[in-house]
């Protein structure tokens, strides 16, 4: 529910494979270019062509955000990291990247294997380029057969494993297994990375700035680190969706978006720090995350959600880092999604009792009833605030719309603390 990317069963895992590669310009410098896209051009539907020639425009900027300046290189790490491209219609497309050396003698200079698809669920496709990625160092021809497969292989359900079979030369034929997770609300995010570089409070403050949809611009050393983090704090918002400008990798020539005025949540390279402090900025959060610090802030944060709520926050998630060595990934992120949904379900949990239909099945929000209900005065202070950003507005709508809005897992969850607190007051 209320998730920007779309997750049907049945349909393409992705929509394209792209292999940008660094040409040499006259000047010296490296562009970065699509060597090779999957499926070609010719195969596409003409309605298609004109969002592709976009996408196709973007992608090789966003493969290589760190720039132009290149050498060939002897030795190179692969790295993993995403970006996200935004359609007219507030839909996302998620770039899933792998950058590595291709095989081969002396020195070479990095490619990267781009998957585009409009599914959030980043475990998996990195799976997808590890197998990628291991046919590379045999040959560019092993590749597409597996992407072939896999285009033709359904999306599967929550829980559901799709097998494909795929041919290696020398190896024979490997039965490939791909699992989506059980809980599909935390396949597109890892929180481990996050709790790593921050410590609690830092995180709740951070937090406590997404929800009030302020400017945040996040600073690492490597592409992965932003892209995990940068998803890993949008996704502490369910059920509401961070609704503005969202880059979590932005390109070195596009670095002036910090000046942006309208609120945004961005991931610069930790190198291109003095560029960005020489930006004509509004109020803004720097988020170190190699240091684990903020080198901006507005001041407030620590003051922005309600104290006893926090507290109790803060209390989960360092009761986490003290059990961090026994738990498996699954549980983490299962741990702080409760820890931040709960803190939506005590303060905007009674929004249904705030809805009011016509005969045609409309929905009217009641908003000054909504914020009268909260007993705490803290709470109602901060609810007051949030009522006026974009992302609780966008998720009124969408209960106003139908009833069927408030049957998703939210409202579950909703429906468990209200019971429990009932038990509980009897």
């Amino acid at each position: 529910e209320r998730s920007p990317f779309c997750y049907s069963p049945g349909q393409f895992f992705f929509e394209y494979l792209v292999v940008v590669s660094l040409k040499k310009k006259s000047g010296g410098d490296y562009e970065p270019t699509i060597a090779y896209q999957f499926p070609k051009r010719e195969n596409l539907l003409r309605g298609q062509k004109e969002e592709e020639e976009r996408l196709l425009q973007a992608i090789p900027l966003f493969c290589f955000p760190d720039g132009n300046h290149w050498a060939p290189l002897t030795a190179y790490t692969s790295e993993t990291f995403s970006f996200v491209l935004t359609n007219v219609d507030g839909s996302r497309k998620i770039g899933y990247c792998r950058r590595l050396k291709p095989a081969g003698r002396g020195a070479r200079l990095p490619e990267v294997f781009c998957i585009i698809s409009c599914l959030g669920c980043f475990g998996l496709f990195s799976k997808i380029l590890d197998e990628v990625e291991k046919r590379r160092q045999i040959s560019m021809a092993v590749i597409y057969p597996f992407m072939q497969g896999l285009r033709e292989s359904p999306f599967p359900a929550p829980g559901k494993t799709v097998t494909i079979k795929s041919f290696i030369p020398d190896s024979g034929t490997e039965l490939i297994e791909l699992t989506r997770p059980l809980d599909s609300r935390l396949e597109h995010v890892e929180f481990q990375a996050l709790l790593q570089l921050l410590c609690p409070e830092k995180i709740l403050w951070l937090f406590a700035s997404a929800v009030l949809e302020r400017r945040i611009i996040f600073l690492a050393e490597e592409l992965s680190v932003l892209s995990q983090c940068i998803h890993a704090v949008a996704a502490l918002l369910y059920p509401f969706s961070w609704a503005h400008t969202y880059i979590p990798v932005v390109p070195e020539c596009l670095i002036d978006t910090v000046c942006c005025p309208t609120p945004f949540m961005v991931g610069v390279q930790k190198r291109c720090l003095e560029q960005v402090l020489d930006q004509p900025m509004e109020e803004v959060l720097l988020v170190d995350l190699c240091q684990g610090k903020f080198l901006k802030s507005v001041g407030d944060e620590d003051n922005i959600l309600p104290a006893k709520l926090q507290s109790e926050m803060l209390t989960s998630l360092k009761t986490h880092n003290s059990n961090n060595n026994v738990q498996t990934s699954e549980q983490v992120n299962a741990h702080v999604s409760s820890c931040f949904m709960q803190f939506f379900i005590k303060t905007v949990g009674h929004y249904t009792s705030h809805l009011k239909w016509n005969r045609s099945g409309q929905g009217t929000f009641e908003e000054k009833a909504f914020c009268r209900a909260i007993a705490s005065r803290s709470c109602r202070k901060f609810v007051k605030r949030f009522v006026r950003t974009q992302m609780f507005s966008l998720f009124i709508q969408e209960a106003e719309r139908s009833r069927m809005a408030q049957e998703g897992y939210f409202q579950q969850k909703v429906t468990e603390y209200q019971e429990q607190k009932k038990r509980r007051n009897s």
